[in-house]
């Protein structure tokens, strides 16, 4: 292929002697900005779009997953008030619609359409929490897929908004009990022209009062001499105390100090202190709150603290299990736990002094989630999914312990007709790793596959339902999914296991699934593709520098590819607790070993790639896949296309239209599909 002329500057950098070369740095610029990036992603657009119109499947697999897509799905239900809040999507909207109930079962009422906030659909409604009384709603508005908010304040019963409206947000906010304001968490406002690239550091807790404006909000708690401390603030379901949480990277390690709301300074006092553990309130009776944590429990267990007590002292309520604790919340005077069980759900209920009642029985092996709700509140909701199952909403009885259904999809295919299984497979160390494997019921292999993998940031990869997957899998293609280590499928040790240091086991991981699955017959070098976005992005940007002789095609999204420059923008400096810091010399040496740019072995045969980005990505920001792009389209690593697709007016993924998501999709199995020989059929079912 003849791709467009990438300009290959001098820049070296030297660290701990290492000579480090980045002759695309200038790809770094923001691409809304700079108009020379900016012509460079249309000339890539432009050679990989000639390409994707040639593919015979991409027009089948579009149509196909509309259909798929076009069926109406709900979002949990939120109880305030006494109403109902809820998301729902009729099928091909762009955009989820929030809608609100008086009666459980009553009709639905429009509060809030996002698919008329902009002509391309890509504005979306980021989140959304109604106040105690239910009568006014805090919700953000995210557009283009920007990470950023716009929060806004609407009063219910009239649909009209109040006027209130707050900037330079990355989350939500929680009400007073009262209604009269909320907290939330912002930033500075970032340099002119930074938006998108500038570190975010100093967040700071406010205090917003309904009908004033923003520069007269209280400052609540801030870190100044720490700039890179975070905090998010939380207010008890009694209205009595706010929870503040201070992390500093992605683990889970937070301090937590609590605020009187009765006192009149809002005096903070720090309950726990030093960035040692996880301690995640789950609520409170009183002054005895319960408390998630992984002290001493590397697989979490709960606790109470007393804060009545001047030092108050965990006191265990649940015990660690083998299984990992999840989750937990109180719900009707019952503590729900929420566990992983080789990365499937199982739900269980204690009383609140730890003695187990029972388990919530779920529909089937799949993942759960939901539970929310207050401590004296009858009812929760919780959904419940599997690779063949549409996300399904139940309504769960506290009491009785009956769960019914409240909401089920029905989408245009048979869940029958397909085979879920789970393996373990030996990595290089002989660590047994688990995977997920599915198809068609009777499919014989080798069979064209896609192997999607994580591994890290203590993120658990847990059976769900895809409509594109179906998409693929109907055309007789497998769909395998590793729990890599470096994630949280089976606690602390299992995320410790990849990352940091042992970074590269994650690597050897998906290697040896790739092996499994050709040994197994499952598939074969020539149809495999091995996919992944974000941290999933670096793994296959690494694997297929290390290994490309094992895969047909590959699908890295979103990657960071850089890794030694990861920490220098948006979010990513929270991310040195997985990676480590550049800047440090045993972590830069075990970086610059694996760095998916800096690896690329030129003279190998690499598979077929087709690196996704979007131009308004401002966490993983899209200078990395640039840079990446540029690099294997200068070397020497075979005849196969190696192309870039970068979507515009979107990010990393939260909040794209479905029309996006849908195009995006198609793009990607139509090349697999050319990749792995996978005949495309219109009739396939």
């Amino acid at each position: 292929m003849t791709y467009p002329a990438t300009e290959r500057g001098t820049q070296i950098d030297e660290q701990f002697g290492v000579k480090v070369a980045d002759p695309y740095r200038w790809l770094e610029n923001d691409v809304r900005t700079n108009p020379k990036v900016a012509a460079w992603v249309a000339e890539q657009n432009k050679v990989t779009n000639a390409y994707l119109s040639t593919l015979p499947g991409r027009e089948i697999f579009k149509n196909r997953m509309r259909q798929l897509y076009d069926y109406e799905r709900f979002g949990l239900p939120v109880k305030k008030g006494g109403k109902y809040f809820y998301s729902r999507n009729s099928g091909l909207q762009n955009q989820s619609v929030l809608y609100v109930r008086d009666t459980l079962n009553g009709p639905g009422r429009v509060l809030i359409d996002p698919n008329a906030w902009a002509k391309d659909g890509a504005t979306a409604l980021g989140g959304y929490a109604a106040s105690d009384d239910g009568t006014k709603l805090l919700y953000s508005i995210q557009d283009g897929g920007t990470d950023w908010r716009t929060l806004k304040v609407m009063d219910i019963a009239t649909g009209k908004d109040t006027g209130d409206q707050l900037e330079w947000v990355r989350g939500l906010g929680d009400w007073t009990k009262d209604g009269s304001g909320f907290f939330y968490t912002r930033f500075p406002e970032p340099p002119a022209g930074q938006k998108y690239q500038a570190l975010t550091l100093n967040s700071t807790v406010y205090y917003h009062k309904l009908g004033t404006p923003q520069s007269a909000d209280r400052l609540v708690y801030a870190t100044p001499d720490l700039p890179k401390r975070g905090h998010y603030a939380s207010v008890t379901d009694d209205g009595r105390y706010l929870l503040i949480y201070t992390s500093e990277g992605t683990d889970n390690r937070n301090e937590l100090t609590l605020i009187d709301l009765k006192s009149s300074d809002w005096k903070p006092r720090k309950l726990i202190s030093g960035l040692d553990n996880e301690w995640s309130v789950v609520g409170n009776v009183g002054t005895k709150f319960y408390v998630q944590t992984n002290k001493d429990a590397p697989r979490n267990r709960i606790v109470t603290l007393d804060v009545a007590q001047a030092n108050p002292q965990p006191v265990q309520v649940v015990a660690e299990d083998k299984a990992v604790l999840d989750g937990s919340g109180i719900v009707g005077g019952v503590l729900v736990a929420q566990y992983m069980v080789d990365v499937k759900s199982e739900v269980r209920r204690y009383g609140l002094d730890g003695k187990l009642i029972g388990k919530v029985a779920l529909p089937g092996i799949g993942s759960a989630g939901g539970f929310g709700g207050k401590p004296d509140d009858a009812e929760t909701f919780f959904a419940f999914t599997s690779f063949a199952t549409p996300s399904t909403i139940y309504r769960y009885d506290v009491k009785t312990g009956q769960a019914s259904v409240w909401a089920a999809p029905k989408v245009a295919f048979d869940p029958a007709n397909y085979e879920v299984k789970q393996v373990f497979y030996p990595s290089k160390d002989g660590t047994k790793i688990p995977m997920f494997i599915v198809h068609k019921k009777g499919l014989k292999g080798p069979a064209p596959t896609i192997l999607y993998g994580y591994g890290g940031f203590n993120v658990s990869l847990t059976p769900s339902f895809s409509a594109t997957r179906v998409a693929w899998m109907e055309q007789g293609g497998v769909i395998a999914q590793p729990n890599l280590r470096g994630g949280g499928e089976y606690g602390k040790a299992w995320h410790d296991a990849g990352r940091l240091q042992n970074k590269q086991n994650v690597f050897d991981d998906m290697i040896a699934a790739a092996e499994y699955l050709d040994k197994a017959g499952i598939s074969s070098p020539q149809k495999t593709v091995i996919q992944g976005g974000s941290n999933g992005g670096l793994l296959v940007g690494a694997v297929i520098n290390q290994r490309p002789d094992l895969f047909a095609a590959a699908l890295p999204a979103v990657g960071v590819m850089d890794m030694t420059r990861f920490d220098r923008w948006t979010a990513g400096r929270y991310w040195v607790d997985d990676y480590g810091y550049p800047s440090k010399e045993a972590d830069f040496r075990a970086l610059i070993k694996y760095s998916p740019y800096h690896n690329v072995q030129a003279g190998k045969a690499y598979p077929a790639i087709l690196a996704t980005t979007a131009d308004t990505d401002d966490r993983v920001v899209p200078g990395h896949t640039f840079k990446y792009t540029a690099a294997i389209q200068a070397a020497d690593i075979g005849p196969k296309p190696h192309l870039v697709r970068i979507e515009t007016r979107a990010g990393h993924g939260s909040g794209k239209p479905t029309d996006k998501i849908i195009e995006e999709a198609a793009d990607l199995w139509a090349f697999s599909a050319k990749w792995t020989g996978m005949t495309v059929s219109p009739t396939a079912r």
